[in-house]
């Protein structure tokens, strides 16, 4: 419950594109959430999927399946004390889950920044052992640094692959 389908949906209201998503009864994504983004840019189109996996453990072997072929990986982590190790845990399955991990753009999103207490960007750091990576304080119902992220993330992945 970090945030992961919230920033989504913020992200397909602005662009004014669908999200296809399956939810159970309480809300909760049940296996993955799916979008595209059609972006032009002079003479390029470029069409971006976004796939959210599900932060429930019941239905942790559909991650692997959403992993593949990723060109990069925002990940959102909950802000809250009371869920470090949940972020840490996660952090360190997708770690093992991408073997060229190192080699694929990922941006952090510190979410629900709006909430109190939370833990400090330097805790977050240290715990998740990411002193070089990108980091950005997010509150995704209302949006705040949400589309920065996703700008982030294109970014890097063009400057990755150019």
């Amino acid at each position: 419950m970090s945030g992961k389908t919230t920033s989504v949906k913020y992200i397909f209201k602005i662009f004014g594109n669908n999200l296809k998503s399956i939810e159970t009864s309480t809300g909760r994504t049940l296996f993955f959430d799916f979008g595209e983004l059609l972006i032009q840019k002079g003479q390029w189109r470029f069409h971006l999927h976004i796939f959210t996996s599900t932060g429930q453990d019941f239905y942790c072997e559909t991650r692997p399946t959403v992993l593949q072929g990723v060109d990069g990986v925002i990940f959102v982590a909950d802000s809250q004390p009371n869920f470090l190790n949940d972020n840490i845990k996660s952090w360190k399955e997708l770690c093992s889950l991408m073997e060229n991990l190192e080699k694929i753009p990922i941006v952090f999103c510190l979410n629900k920044r709006d909430l109190n207490p939370k833990i400090s960007i330097n805790e977050f750091i240290d715990k998740l052992g990411i002193q070089d990576k990108k980091i950005l304080e997010t509150i995704a119902p209302n949006g705040y640094n949400v589309l920065e992220a996703l700008q982030t993330i294109i970014k890097e992945i063009f400057h990755r692959n150019s």
